[in-house]
């Protein structure tokens, strides 16, 4: 095919030659799996440059992703951005957007050869296992020891978000914007660990982390209970200043003597651990480190980006602004199924940054079941693996009741409804919540969550959500060779019970919610990615949300939100 290609070329008439224009080159491309080496399909056409063109005054060469901005200018098309002038200034402002696309055009350059190639010297490159609830190992920018006493690791995470105006008669004070926007996030973590004692049965590990948020959310991160970009601080005044995440001792004490294989991670350094184990992680962390995790929605660093999608979200856990609080969770993991219990401590105001330490008057607890076996048992194969894990939790606070603050403001003892000025010491919300996943076949798996919580008491840590319902799967690039490519599809509704309603209807304000009045319906979003894999720790992502009746409001809506990701994991 190739001495055919070189045949054609030189007489293809429609080509003229220009002496700043660099010659093609063809160069012979090999794809190694692990039994054959073949050639690929296509052809590597290696420009290295694109000279000046011939109705250009200039001679100066330039980089072939010099010409991105002629086609990117249609994109105001599109989403009807600023004026260019405005889109000027702001592209100045956002440098963190600039660098991901030069980035990115940069990677896909080499990206194949080198993910195929580096470091292996000829060797055939071993895929990684099919896709399941404990997925390998991906790879990173710089290699990690498996063996060293220490840990050191770091992950940078920028999402650029877009959306164009969309359907709405009336906005309120906390409502997702209805013209067309776009906002930058920009994530930065630090993961420091040791092993203070490396015996698998007695492991004890020092964790810290140190995390700058960046960046500003669609609307402030206000107007949806699904909100787009898990990454985004509620309180952009709190800066990029960088913070102390999270700060844990994790100690194991083992119960038998078979050990098994363990994955290194941040929160636990072991490569062995007993099979029988009890493990206390004490100090400042998030919830979902631990809890209501699933392989394939959890993530929003490689998966989805959508609050509702990653966490559920009728389980309102206890966190501070940024998703931390200070905590305790005790887990026991047997062969075939693990328990866990977390207590926390709770905001002293609905999403405040500021922590209760009085456990007496406010507590977040949590229990949670966790049995691995698969799902559909005799309809899969026995190697298909599966996970159900059941969570249900307590929170006192210092909360109110939507029904006293709406007969409050019917009576006319407030001149609007506010939940704030009814809160009380004592008050309860408590929920359940169901959460699985399981592997169909090497390449494609589903998972679904399910949550519900009495909703009378005000929505105060996490979203405003009191029901929810959440199905999706992913699919590994295996099935085209780039094993380390995903493809993801989500669908999640959310739900409000009557009191919140209610509220919302006269006018009251969540901490995130609040059009001036309601014409209520389920928020239902659906969401899909493509996350490839361009070299060693870097990613990229392609994510669109479609979000019907934003903020529970039939009047609004719908919203397209598309999203470009790029991630670094060193």
């Amino acid at each position: 095919m190739i001495q055919m290609i070189q045949r054609i070329l030189p007489h293809n008439p429609s080509r003229r030659t220009v002496v700043n224009h660099p010659r093609v080159e063809i160069t012979r491309r090999w794809v190694e799996t692990a039994d054959q080496r073949c050639p690929l399909a296509c052809v590597w056409f290696a420009l290295r440059e694109i000279g000046a063109d011939q109705d250009d005054e200039s001679e100066l060469r330039r980089p072939a992703f010099s010409f991105f901005r002629l086609k990117a200018g249609r994109l105001q098309l599109i989403n009807n951005l600023p004026a260019p002038s405005e889109l000027a200034q702001s592209l100045k402002n956002s440098i963190h957007t600039i660098a991901a696309i030069l980035l990115l055009g940069i990677s896909f350059a080499n990206a194949q050869e080198q993910e195929l190639f580096d470091g292996r010297r000829g060797r055939s490159p071993k895929l990684p296992e099919a896709p399941s609830p404990a997925d390998g190992t991906a790879p990173t920018t710089f290699p990690r020891s498996e063996t060293s006493r220490f840990y050191i690791a770091g992950q940078a995470n920028i999402i650029f978000q877009a959306h164009g105006p969309f359907h709405s008669p009336y906005e309120g004070a906390n409502s997702f914007v209805g013209r067309g926007e776009y906002k930058t996030s920009l994530l930065g973590t630090l993961y420091l660990a040791a092993q203070l004692r490396r015996d698998p049965k007695t492991e004890t590990d020092a964790l810290f982390n140190l995390e700058s948020a960046g960046g500003r959310g669609l609307s402030e991160a206000l107007g949806l209970a699904g909100f787009t970009n898990l990454d985004v601080v509620r309180n952009p005044t709190l800066g990029s200043v960088p913070y102390m995440a999270r700060a844990q001792l994790h100690q194991t004490i083992g119960f038998s003597d078979k050990l098994i294989e363990g994955t290194r991670t941040p929160f636990s350094l072991a490569t062995q651990v007993p099979e029988r184990r009890l493990e206390f992680f004490v100090g400042k962390m998030s919830l979902p480190d631990y809890l209501d995790i699933n392989s394939i929605g959890s993530d929003s660093h490689q998966q989805f980006m959508n609050w509702t999608v990653d966490n559920n979200g009728a389980w309102d856990y206890a966190a501070d602004t940024r998703g931390y609080t200070y905590a305790a969770v005790a887990e026991y993991d047997d062969k075939v199924w693990s328990a866990r219990y977390a207590l926390a401590l709770m905001p002293t105001v609905a999403n405040g940054i500021d922590l209760d330490w009085n456990l007496r008057r406010a507590s977040g607890q949590n229990w949670e079941f966790e049995l691995r076996k698969p799902l559909l048992g005799s309809l899969l194969p026995p190697d298909r693996k599966g996970v159900v894990r059941v969570l249900s939790y307590v929170n006192h606070a210092h909360m109110g009741l939507y029904r006293v603050a709406n007969q409050a403001f019917v009576s006319g003892e407030d001149p609007t409804p506010d939940i704030t000025k009814h809160e009380t010491y004592g008050a309860v919300k408590y929920g359940f919540t169901f959460n699985a996943e399981q592997e169909l076949n090497p390449n494609m798996r589903v998972f679904t969550r399910v949550g519900w919580n009495e909703g009378q008491h005000e929505s105060f840590a996490y979203t405003e959500v009191d029901q929810t319902v959440e199905f999706g799967g992913d699919y590994s690039g295996r099935r085209w060779s780039r094993p380390y490519d995903k493809l993801g599809v989500a669908f999640v509704s959310n739900a409000i019970k009557k009191d919140h309603q209610d509220y919302l209807k006269l006018g009251g304000l969540g901490f995130l919610l609040g059009d001036g009045k309601l014409n209520y319906a389920r928020e239902d979003i659906f969401e899909s990615y493509y996350n490839l894999h361009a070299w060693r720790g870097v990613y990229y992502a392609l994510d669109l949300q479609f979000i019907d009746h934003p903020g529970y409001n039939k009047d609004r809506g719908p919203v397209l939100v598309e999203s470009v990701r790029m991630h670094v994991d060193f």
